[in-house]
C-alpha cells in the first residue's frame, strides 16, 4: 500500500506559549492507583499570535507511577485579553533519568533536552471568535521551572 506524501510528515502551527505559576503539590501519598499529588494553579498567561491572557484558576492531578513516570491531568480556565473564556484540559507525561526528576523535585533548573515532558490539550470554549479551539489537536512540550511548568503548544494541521 502506498502512504500519501501528506500522511508521511506531520504538520503544524505555533499556537501558544502557556506558562503556570503552580505553588507545593499537596501529597496524598501512595493509593492502589499510584502516589497521589495535587496542585493548585494559582495564575499563568498564555500567549501567542491569534490569542493571549491569563489563567484565572485550575488544579494539576498528579500520579507518580512505580515506573517513575508522572502522569499529568490537568484542567484550568483561560481567559483571553478579550474576556472571552476557555476550558483547557490536557493529560500528560513527565519522566527522565532519576537524578534529573530528583533535581526537578527539589526545583532546580534543569536542561529541558534531558527529560521528556509532553502534553496533548484540549480546548472548549462558547466564544465566537475562539471557536476553532473547539476542533484542533494540539500538543505541547514541557519544561518544568521553579515556579510551574511552561509549554510551547502547536496545533497539528
Amino acid at each position: 500500500m502506498e502512504i500519501p506524501p501528506a500522511l508521511l510528515q506531520p504538520r503544524w502551527r505555533p499556537l501558544m506559549c502557556l506558562q503556570l505559576q503552580v505553588p507545593l503539590a499537596h501529597v496524598l501519598g501512595a493509593t492502589p492507583n499510584g502516589d497521589r499529588r495535587m496542585a493548585p494553579i494559582a495564575s499563568g498567561t498564555f500567549e501567542g499570535e491569534r490569542l493571549r491572557g491569563v489563567i484565572v484558576e485550575g488544579s494539576d492531578w498528579l500520579t507518580v507511577r512505580s515506573d517513575g513516570a508522572w502522569v499529568m491531568d490537568v484542567r484550568a480556565l483561560l481567559r483571553t485579553d478579550d474576556e472571552a473564556l476557555i476550558a483547557l484540559h490536557y493529560r500528560g507525561f513527565r519522566h527522565g533519568p532519576s537524578e534529573i526528576i530528583e533535581r526537578l523535585a527539589r526545583q532546580e533548573s534543569v536542561n529541558p533536552e534531558d527529560y521528556y515532558f509532553r502534553i496533548s490539550p484540549l480546548f472548549e470554549t462558547s466564544s465566537p471568535k475562539y471557536d476553532w479551539l473547539n476542533r484542533i489537536v494540539a500538543v505541547g512540550l514541557g519544561h518544568r521551572l521553579p515556579h510551574g511548568p511552561m509549554y510551547n503548544l502547536f496545533e497539528l494541521l
